[in-house]
């Protein structure tokens, strides 16, 4: 599931000074600190407490949220290993391991400023562990970490739907038959992101978190994502997802109505996508939907761990597309 850690595992856990072997002598501090389901690794025991305690209250709070209720203690706590500093890129990576219905072997990763560490990268991972813990299986990707990115803070959120446009703009885009299939992450992953996000944020708008869990638990159960889009959503089938979500993208991804989340399922089209003001009114001219090969990569990292590369795979006259 991911690049995995080296572990310290300590009968008690108190703050340790290390040396560092670097020409000005200086000692780098790590410090620790232990919660009912994390051990936290940090620079200074200040931040590893305030990690630690914010990732238990992540832990309960997203829990309740998606789940609509808190999970239960783990058998054994999630190592969090912190590098905080500044200047430091955003960025974190979340290991664990499902074998016969369980789940374990937790490690994670996070680095960053302590405010994008707080408001972004943890809780994006403490997501990940609460759907390990209630799926216990993986999820596919743009589900995963799509949903993981709406918790986000606004910055980061709205730092992937810039992206989205720019992705739907140069060709690189994906078409939804390939995206609700894919189990690995594809070679050119930044779109998945956005997308995910993006579609992701689409359908929790238009019927709550606890919604969004069952639809893709029951997508899982049937492996029957056009059946349970229809059930959850009234969306017949993936390409017609794929079109309501475009057109829903070209209008400036506006907030549905109050009472559409309590309204009953109906089927939607095209012409049912809902109008109204928009966060982000940048418009993005209607896709010409291609398809090619997308390769997988193993492992399961965060977005922050990834650096964008540059593709010459838009199409020759340069409008949006999924291909």
């Amino acid at each position: 599931m991911g690049c995995g850690l080296n572990v310290r595992r300590m009968a008690v856990w108190a703050a340790v000074v290390v040396a560092a072997a670097c020409g000005s002598g200086t000692l780098v501090q790590a410090a620790g600190h232990r919660t009912a389901n994390f051990i936290v690794d940090a620079p200074t025991e200040q931040l590893a407490r305030r990690i630690g305690d914010a990732a238990e209250q992540y832990r309960h709070d997203l829990s309740v949220e998606w789940l609509g209720a808190p999970l239960p203690r783990w058998s054994r706590p999630c190592p969090i290993k912190a590098q905080v500093a500044p200047h430091l890129g955003a960025g974190g990576a979340t290991s664990f391991v499902f074998d016969a219905g369980e789940v374990f072997g937790w490690t994670m990763t996070i680095q960053g400023s302590e405010e994008r560490i707080l408001d972004s990268v943890l809780p994006h991972e403490v997501t990940h562990t609460i759907f390990a813990s209630h799926f216990r299986q993986p999820l596919p990707r743009w589900a995963d970490e799509g949903a993981c990115t709406t918790v986000e803070h606004p910055v980061e959120r709205a730092r992937q739907h810039r992206l989205l446009l720019e992705f739907l703009t140069t060709g690189r885009g994906i078409a939804f038959p390939e995206m609700f299939a894919m189990r690995e992450y594809p070679a050119d992953v930044l779109p998945l992101y956005s997308q995910g996000y993006s579609l992701a944020r689409y359908l929790i708008e238009r019927g709550g978190r606890h919604k969004y869990v069952t639809f893709v638990g029951e997508g899982l159960a049937s492996n029957d994502w056009a059946g349970a889009l229809a059930r959850h959503y009234g969306v017949g089938n993936l390409a017609q997802m794929q079109a309501v979500w475009l057109d829903w993208v070209r209008q400036g991804c506006p907030a549905p109505p109050a009472a559409l989340a309590a309204a009953p399922v109906r089927p939607v089209g095209i012409a049912g996508a809902t109008r109204g003001q928009s966060p982000d009114p940048t418009p993005i001219a209607p896709p010409r939907p291609t398809v090619a090969a997308v390769s997988a990569s193993a492992g399961r990292r965060s977005i922050y761990a990834l650096q964008a590369r540059q593709t010459s795979a838009g199409n020759d006259q340069g409008e949006p597309g999924l291909r």
